[in-house]
């Protein structure tokens, strides 16, 4: 049989790849058989691959063994610089290194992005690996950087690999070194969401402040990963949460960018600055807005962040809203009250931003908005009293389901009540549904300037609350300032 190439995209010879294969599935019986026939052991494919390597990286010791009989060149690296010892590094095979080793393999050798054995066992998780290059060969550096600055420590961290972080930190690593982009091994455990590796590295005293680069610390590389657990930790443990990047990123422009609702929560909680400005002027609310994260922008109306604050265009986040037609983002600013007379870069309302879109919906809304806010403006005394006496129907005297049955006899459709209750936030949340549900239909009554008053009377005697209904009608017969009362009584 001729004894040609495998194929076209292949530089070895038929006997050449059978070679390769009896290496890989450590055929001893075919190996010798193909060495007594004459091929040549060091043949290499494509990537510099030969024989050699396959048994290393394989884990294949009698084969190895069988190969160092007729390959002395230990050391030689495939195309992307990887020899048999680093192979069997990178591999975890323990045993393989060891026979390398006693047959003189270069220990220093490392790779194009300069992964030394060392650090392709550390990002590997390898343990056993470790303690013999640490703990059996001599002058290896515990320290040493790759080719992008990166130790063993940054690798082990960067790849949750939890047991090498404990091991290199027992064997006295240096914890706060920094790599090429200035990322410490806190920033990667942070950046890649794995929480017991950075608990353990914070254990060892790092500045968990400390910035990369780009003005980044812990806390923002988290939170720009979504890492909750991460940002828990990072929060307990007293960073600062008001850090900013070197764009004047605080970690709620990054939850908020990307739609992280958990961890804006948390923030939120925590107390980070809510109207923070970045170098584009732009708050968290803006970046929510922009990015259509709905639930992110209304924990941040929940939280009373600054509707107003315009970005470098000039725009508030309702002129983005209009922009693009987002009617729910809208509708939900437009509910918690805004600034309408806002121009943009171009003298452009939020009303006209919507119009020239051709928004038509979002343009209506825009429209009640305005005639309710100046109608409200003429009536303050009258809404405020009114305001009040819906928070605490709805916080004090409406039982669990009682404002879903109001707002059907107000005709408010399935969807809206299934908008409502969306939020959910522990089991007291029918408080803050009716509330919501309250002030919607106030809006809609006050603005067809309709009798408020009569109207939650009517519908509170509708769901069989009448003592509800005639404490309202008592309180707002009291209310002498009170222009309207409720004549049905």
């Amino acid at each position: 049989m001729e004894d040609d190439l495998v194929s076209e995209d292949d530089i070895l010879l038929v006997s050449e790849k059978e070679l390769h294969d009896a290496a890989k599935r450590n055929d001893t019986e075919k190996l010798q058989e193909l060495i007594r026939k004459g091929v040549d052991v060091k043949a290499k494919n494509k990537i510099d691959r030969k024989a050699l390597h396959w048994a290393a990286g394989a884990g294949n010791e009698q084969v190895l063994r069988l190969l160092l009989d007729h390959d002395t060149e230990v050391d030689e690296r495939d195309s992307f610089g990887m020899n048999a010892l680093l192979l069997a590094s990178w591999f975890g095979h323990l045993k393989i290194l060891q026979v390398l080793v006693s047959c003189g393999a270069k220990l220093n050798c490392e790779n194009k992005d300069g992964l030394s054995m060392l650090h392709c066992a550390a990002q590997r998780g390898h343990i056993s690996v470790l303690e013999f290059i640490m703990e059996d060969l001599e002058d290896v550096c515990l320290d040493r950087a790759d080719k992008s600055g990166k130790t063993a420590l940054h690798l082990a961290a960067e790849h949750g690999q939890f047991e090498v972080v404990e091991f290199l930190i027992g064997m006295g690593c240096t914890h706060a070194l920094k790599d090429k982009e200035e990322n410490t091994a806190v920033h990667l455990a942070a950046k890649f969401g794995h929480t017991d590796v950075l608990q353990k590295i914070m254990e060892t005293g790092v500045d968990i402040d400390d910035r990369n680069i780009d003005g980044l610390t812990a806390l923002h590389q988290a939170a720009d990963g979504g890492h909750w657990e991460c940002v828990r930790l990072l929060l307990e443990s007293g960073c600062n949460i008001n850090a900013q990047t070197n764009k004047n990123m605080n970690a709620l422009h990054y939850v908020a960018q990307q739609g992280f609702d958990r961890e804006a929560h948390l923030l939120l909680q925590a107390g980070v600055n809510i109207d923070a400005i970045n170098n584009q002027h732009n708050t968290p609310l803006h970046l929510a807005v922009f990015n259509n994260h709905t639930e992110v922008v209304r924990l941040l109306i929940d939280a009373d962040c600054d509707l107003d604050v315009t970005d470098s265009r000039q725009q508030t986040a309702l002129h983005i809203a209009a922009e693009h037609g987002w009617q729910d983002l809208a509708e939900m600013m437009l509910i918690s009250g805004v600034n309408l007379s806002l121009t943009d870069k171009q003298g452009k309302t939020c009303l006209e931003v919507a119009a020239r879109g051709n928004h038509v919906i979002l343009v209506d809304m825009i429209i009640k908005a305005d005639r309710f806010y100046k109608w409200e403006k003429d009536h303050q005394p009258e809404t405020q009293h009114l305001r009040s006496v819906l928070w605490s129907l709805a916080t004090k005297h409406l039982c669990r389901g009682e404002w879903k049955i109001l707002s059907q006899h107000w005709e408010f459709s399935d969807a809206h009540i299934r908008a409502i209750e969306h939020q959910w936030t522990g089991m007291k949340s029918f408080k803050e549904h009716g509330h919501r549900m309250l002030l919607i239909w106030l809006h809609g009554v006050v603005v067809a300037g309709e009798n408020p008053i009569k109207g939650l009377y009517e519908g509170l005697v509708e769901i069989s609350r009448t003592d509800l209904a005639e404490s309202i009608r008592q309180k707002a017969n009291a209310e002498t300032s009170a222009p309207k009362m409720c004549s049905a009584m």
